[in-house]
Formats: C-alpha cells, sequence, structure tokens
C-alpha cells in the first residue's frame, strides 16, 4: 500500500505530479485532494518549474473520489469533509490547473473516470495511452459534475455531445476520444513514457511568459465580447514583447538559429 498519495518531482523544468494509489486506481481521498492541490499550488509557484505532467500510478490515471471514503462519510462514521469538499479540494485543483502559468499535459495512463476524468479536461494536452479511456461517471451515482467539467467539457466537443456523456456516462476509448476532440493524440502503450516526456521536454524549453499569456488570453475570451478580447490580447502582447524570451526568438530568427529560450 502506498503511504504517499501524491508524488512530486522537478527535472529539468518539468514537475511531474503523480498520484500514487495503485492499489485503488488513484481514487481521492481526503488527504490524495489536499496533497494534489498544495502540488499543483507548489508548481505554479515554482519558477523553475516550466511545465506540469499530471499522472497517475499502475493501471488508472484517476477514477475520481474515493467512494469507500464518501461512503463513511455519509454514514457518519468519520468526517471527511465531503460536505465542503468541492470548495475546499476539487474547485482549487481544478483552477490550479486551468490557470497555471506555464502547460500542463495530463498523461492519461489508464482510465481516467469523475474528478479524473475533470482534471484531465482542464489540462492544456491530453496524451493517452492507446488502453486508456475517460468515463464522467458523476450521473452514475446520482451525482452532478465538478472539478470544471461543466465548463471545460462543452468547450472541448461541444454543448450536445457534452450533455451526452454527461448524463449518459460510458467509457470513451482512447481512440474515440481523439475522434471527438477529448484527447490531444493517442499512443501506443509501449511508447507513452517516452511520448509524455519528449512533449514535456518540449514544452519546458519553450516560451512560458508566452505559454501562460496564451493560456490566460484563450480563458478570458471565452466569456467577454469582441472588443474585449481584444484589449486583453493587446495588454498581452505587450508583456510578452518586453520579455527576453521575444528578444531571444527574434535575433534567432534573424541569425537562422534556434532559440534558447529562459522562460522569462
Amino acid at each position: 500500500m502506498s503511504t504517499t498519495p501524491v508524488s512530486y518531482d522537478v527535472t529539468e523544468g518539468v514537475a511531474t505530479v503523480a498520484l500514487a494509489r495503485p492499489e485503488s486506481m488513484n481514487s481521492l481521498t481526503l488527504s490524495a485532494k489536499v496533497a494534489l492541490r498544495d502540488a499543483l499550488h507548489e508548481a505554479a509557484a515554482d519558477s523553475a518549474v516550466r511545465a506540469v505532467v499530471l499522472t497517475g500510478s499502475g493501471r488508472a490515471f484517476c477514477v475520481g473520489q474515493d467512494l469507500q471514503e464518501h461512503v463513511s462519510g455519509l454514514s457518519g462514521q468519520k468526517d471527511f469533509g465531503g460536505s465542503t469538499t468541492v470548495a475546499d479540494h476539487y474547485n482549487p485543483i481544478a483552477t490550479a490547473i486551468a490557470t497555471m502559468p506555464k502547460p500542463v499535459v495530463a498523461a492519461v495512463n489508464g482510465i481516467a473516470a469523475g474528478a479524473g476524468a475533470s482534471m484531465a479536461f482542464a489540462s492544456d494536452f491530453r496524451v493517452l495511452k492507446r488502453s486508456a479511456g475517460f468515463n464522467t461517471a458523476f450521473a452514475a451515482i446520482a451525482f452532478s459534475c465538478d472539478t470544471g467539467a461543466s465548463w471545460t467539457l462543452p468547450r472541448l466537443v461541444g454543448h450536445g455531445r457534452a450533455m451526452d456523456l454527461l448524463m449518459r456516462p460510458r467509457t470513451i476509448s482512447a481512440d474515440e476520444a481523439l475522434a471527438i476532440g477529448l484527447a490531444t493524440s493517442v499512443v501506443d502503450d509501449d511508447d507513452f513514457d517516452d511520448a509524455v516526456a519528449a512533449l514535456a521536454s518540449e514544452l519546458a524549453t519553450g516560451p512560458t511568459l508566452a505559454y501562460g499569456a496564451i493560456k490566460r488570453a484563450v480563458a478570458f475570451s471565452a466569456t467577454h465580447d469582441l472588443p474585449t478580447s481584444l484589449e486583453h490580447e493587446g495588454q498581452k502582447m505587450a508583456l510578452t514583447a518586453a520579455s527576453s524570451d521575444h528578444v531571444v526568438a527574434v535575433e534567432a530568427f534573424l541569425s537562422k538559429q534556434k532559440p534558447v529560450y529562459t522562460g522569462r
């Protein structure tokens, strides 16, 4: 049995946040939710981190709320913070992923269900093993949806398909996820680790400030009209135009060299 519900490692600019409860398919206990939330906040605040990989251990990415703990909470055997866990844990986790000022790659190594699927939907890239899949799962246990699924899923697959996936949950294979826009890429299981590492390395050596500005611009424009969005874009362009990476990129372009970014 794992004693650390979430592992955290930073190597060459990549923070790997891994759910480490393989014996329970990385279901989310109170301690796991707190550790995951805190690890994501740590990655966001660390200037040495320029890309984040969110993944699971064993045969699952994450199957969402630990239902054994949830049932114990419902029966009053122990208080696991169930009445406030959305506000205290799931909302901060979704917000940390979506607003991370650097790219987030969900390395979906197995089934991602419930809040696990929602965390992947909130990420910037979703790389799936061919044997992996998604299942919203919420309605199957008479739950609404959380961890941002009501916001992210319609933006990924459209309103109609999102309603179908949320109200009639089923497991979406990796290949189907790619076809409908839920996956960025699908990789054969044997090639998965190398593919995730290559993407994370590419992102970690890229223009981090620009990546963060792009994320903020896209999120802002999703809820604002065109004139307001254009004004916001202008602000982000001014920010990145004053960056060291922009100077490096222009000089590299003119000299026909590959730029070496510092993320600033």
